[in-house]
């Protein structure tokens, strides 16, 4: 995740920037002392009501077999804490459709992790929210597609947009920190500026823009993915109003996923509008480290088994019913966890020539193995041009 608000703010107010070590996470037992985990992304159930054009885990409204059990996943909290694991994003599927969810998080809420719940809204009313607002969660996501007809078209449900609008105002009563969620679409970019209007009018903490990932039906219906152009516009936008909010002393923040170009696109934007900070930009940005796929972002799946993030459900790195996620985690004789954990990654074409790698990390593996085959070829999602990552790759590539 790429928190744009958090490093724009620190060009405007110093020594505000968020920080992450990009050194691997080592084999090592749960001694004091030793590094954080990684964040987990959980998908706890499959079910979901709706049946969205972009859902990576291709779930439907019904029950899959060999679910984790409510004890399974007890289990694997007492592992995951002890592993230092610090934040849990509770998801699916819809996560609100598992019968037990709520015992899942107020258990891991009580054992000292951070908790989000990622929904698509429709399905916080006025039963459940009071579950909700006793759970404590520290931030619950919703994803909105888009305006009201938009959305509905995307989520393939009448009124989907109208529940989930009415769930986040339930939050938000509540006093729950609650942002939406847009994933980035050819369809769905002209809806951005209204959609970050809604923010404001509605009092929502945080703004998500997701970039297309190809997996499960953002794979199938990969050909809606953003236009560069389109992505440029959008990112030139978040990056106008990410300055404004900092400026005006605005605390909603702006964060985007699912395409490490972002850094890179931010600095650039930076070296034109605000010349005299792109170098102190340059450097926390270098700190930041890029794509964190199999290093500090890990999935579990709905059967347990863990994987790079919640993209990478073709390869598995093993199981938490047969191992302890620690013990996975720090496998280095996994040769896909090693390379994702090599710096430099092992990447090839473009991605190997930038001048940048050391800031995007090599961006999305999932997108370039989708369209190659080669998890460690280029990405087709960066925009940016030969120009923009520098000289020795556009020498490279037309050699």
């Amino acid at each position: 995740m790429f928190r744009l608000s958090q490093y724009m703010r620190a060009l405007v107010t110093p020594d505000t920037a968020p920080r992450r070590t990009v050194a691997p996470h080592p084999a090592a037992g749960p001694q004091m002392g030793m590094p954080l985990g990684p964040v987990v992304i959980w998908n706890l159930v499959r079910r979901c009501n709706l049946s969205c054009l972009h859902c990576y885990s291709f779930s439907a409204d019904h029950d899959f077999p060999g679910e984790l059990t409510t004890a399974e996943v007890f289990r694997v909290l007492d592992d995951l804490k002890a592993f230092r694991v610090p934040v849990l994003i509770l998801s699916g599927g819809e996560p609100l459709m598992r019968r037990d969810i709520f015992a899942i998080s107020r258990r891991a809420k009580e054992m000292g992790f951070y908790i989000g719940l990622s929904s698509n809204g429709t399905l916080i009313d006025e039963q459940r929210i009071a579950d909700i607002a006793a759970v404590g969660y520290d931030y619950v996501g919703i994803s909105l597609d888009g305006l009201k007809e938009r959305h509905d078209r995307f989520r393939r449900r009448e009124g989907a947009f109208d529940q989930s609008l009415h769930g986040i105002r339930l939050c938000r009563a509540e006093g729950i920190k609650v942002g939406i969620r847009l994933t980035l679409t050819e369809e769905n970019a002209a809806d951005l500026p209204a959609l970050l209007d809604l923010m404001l009018a509605e009092g929502i903490d945080k703004f998500y823009l997701s970039h297309l990932n190809y997996a499960g039906r953002g794979n199938t219906n990969r050909e809606r993915d953003a236009l560069h152009a389109t992505t440029r516009d959008a990112m030139e936008l978040l990056c106008e109003t990410a300055l404004d909010d900092a400026r005006a002393g605005r605390e909603r923040e702006i964060v985007t996923g699912n395409n490490d170009a972002d850094g890179l696109f931010m600095l650039h934007w930076v070296r034109t509008n605000l010349p005299d900070k792109a170098g102190a930009l340059e450097a926390v940005l270098r700190r930041w480290g890029g794509n964190a796929s199999g290093v500090h972002i890990a999935n579990i799946d709905t059967q347990g088994d863990v994987h790079p993030d919640t993209m990478w459900g073709h390869d598995t790195l093993g199981n938490v019913r047969a191992r302890p996620f620690g013990e996975i985690w720090s496998d280095r004789t996994n040769p896909l966890l090693a390379a994702l954990n090599q710096r430099p990654r092992p990447v090839s074409g473009r991605c190997a020539g930038c001048r940048y790698l050391e800031i995007c990390n090599g961006n999305t593996r999932v997108r370039a193995f989708q369209t190659t085959g080669d998890p460690w070829a280029e990405d087709p999602g960066c925009y940016l041009s030969d120009d923009e990552i520098g000289r020795e790759s556009a020498e490279l590539c037309h050699a």
